[in-house]
């Protein structure tokens, strides 16, 4: 296989960007995320593809939620935050507000739009796993277009 060819193809694959909150049992914690499509419409489910080895994934298992928070173009320095590794005191999100609603996982301030979901499933496949949530909440903040991985020099795949 041409290993070149393999990776630009599947780079040019369209990504989401998303901040997606998830909670322990004394903490909130996000990390950024790119690989998440809808998988079922009844129930509403999504699925996301989560590195092994991470406290993300981690937090995921022992909480059993996450939120999915999409954030406006302008908002580059917001996901910067969570592509970060998690600071010593263990504060994630700095000056970033956020609330805790349904699922108690993190919603952000800056969110344009969020979903909640309740994980029903962990499938391992590779290096990641593709987790799948019942979405139980969702709403439009504002009705605008998200930022994608397209409007930005970043990449994550192949």
């Amino acid at each position: 296989m041409n290993e070149e060819a393999k990776k630009k193809i599947l780079r040019k694959i369209p990504y989401g960007l998303y901040v997606i909150g998830v909670k322990g049992e004394n903490a909130c914690h996000a990390f950024t995320g790119s690989w998440l499509s809808q998988c079922s419409m009844r129930p509403p489910k999504v699925m996301l593809g989560v590195r092994h080895g991470t406290h993300s994934l981690d937090l995921l298992k022992e909480g059993k939620a996450f939120s999915v928070n999409f954030l406006g173009k302008s908002d580059t320095k917001v996901f910067e935050q969570f592509f970060k590794a998690t600071p010593s005191n263990g504060d994630r999100f700095g000056e970033i507000a956020f609330s805790l609603k349904k699922t108690g996982t993190p919603i952000l301030a800056k969110s344009i739009h969020y979903l909640e979901c309740v994980v029903s499933d962990i499938l391992e496949v590779g290096d990641h796993s593709v987790v799948v949530g019942e979405v139980v909440e969702a709403e439009v903040v504002r009705d605008e277009p998200p930022l994608v991985m397209s409007d930005t020099p970043w990449h994550y795949g192949g």
